[in-house]
């Protein structure tokens, strides 16, 4: 028996079977992707990393596990059963895995608005994470896609890369008289008209270049914020494990889920979203979960 099982091989899954493997624990990572940022080319604001493609970090990941004995196989867990001390895990094809405890790390399904055109420029010049790709497109002419009063904020946050910046609601709520005036006073222009298409760049496929609107008028652009709607994964919805109001994973300081012996670490469990987050993530979990086998062996 393992004594500890990682679904999800992303930086908070490979971190946590890091910290489990020089903790001198049985750990495993079964992770058949694809990844949530496959389609990004470098990761950035990692330390030591920076700039990095996110194959490259996986496959270095994966070379430092080895060193601990921690393997990764690419095969897709399909349902956990059991109780704390005694899970099982089966995965497509039928095999089976047993563990002490179990770590949900494989991230939220991004679920893009049916917008024509967003698609192949997702994870390019249409990003979730300014602190993630915001740097090398600084000073640029970008948008950001805020469908509810909560996303304001994203857009003022937004405008610290760029001096050109237009809030596009799409029509989607009705902006208080406060709200427009945030962001009139941030030097950010609000639109409200509904969104009929993006268009690429000229000459480059995978560079927005345009915002088309329902009446047919164009606005460039080089960039766009866009924050899609997320979803937990089958697996972790099978589970039915209590979620917070915003639909991530509740977990507290221990990182332990409404299932006892059941963690979860990374995207699943927090909006903050970035490599080096989930990574820290993984790192605190795996901490959290040795502590307790040292504790209750069990």
């Amino acid at each position: 028996m393992l004594d500890v099982l990682i679904l999800g091989g992303g930086p908070a899954g490979l971190q946590a079977a890091l910290t489990l493997g020089r903790a001198q624990r049985r750990a495993l990572v079964l992770d058949a992707g694809p990844p949530r940022n496959a389609r990004a080319v470098e990761v950035h604001n990692f330390l030591t990393r920076d700039g990095t493609p996110p194959a490259t970090l996986r496959a270095l990941a994966r070379e430092e596990l080895a060193r601990y004995g921690v393997e990764v196989r690419g095969e897709r867990a399909v349902e956990v059963s059991g109780e704390k001390g005694a899970f099982v895990v089966r995965v497509e094809g039928g095999g089976e895995y047993a563990a002490k405890r179990v770590i949900l790390a494989g991230g939220m399904i991004d679920n893009l608005p049916p917008i024509p055109g967003l698609e192949p420029l997702w994870g390019g010049t249409i990003f979730q994470c300014p602190y993630c790709h915001g740097h090398e497109l600084r000073g640029q002419r970008w948008a950001a896609r805020i469908t509810a009063p909560a996303m304001i904020d994203y857009a003022l946050v937004g405008r610290g890369w760029t001096p050109d910046l237009v809030a596009l609601t799409g029509g989607s709520f009705e902006v208080s008289d406060q709200d427009r005036d945030r962001l009139a006073a941030a030097g950010v222009t609000l639109d409200e008209r509904p969104i009929a298409a993006l268009l690429p760049a000229e000459g480059d496929p995978h560079r927005l270049g345009a915002v088309v609107f329902a009446d047919g008028e164009r606005l460039e652009r080089d960039a766009m914020l866009l924050r899609p709607e997320q979803t937990q994964t089958p697996l972790v919805t099978a589970l039915g494990l209590e979620l917070d109001p915003q639909g991530y994973v509740a977990v507290g300081f221990t990182r332990e889920t409404s299932i006892p012996g059941i963690y979860a670490a990374g995207d699943l469990s927090s909006p903050m979203q970035a490599a080096i987050a989930g990574a820290a993530s993984g790192m605190l979990t795996a901490a959290m979960v040795n502590h307790e086998l040292c504790v209750h062996p069990g």
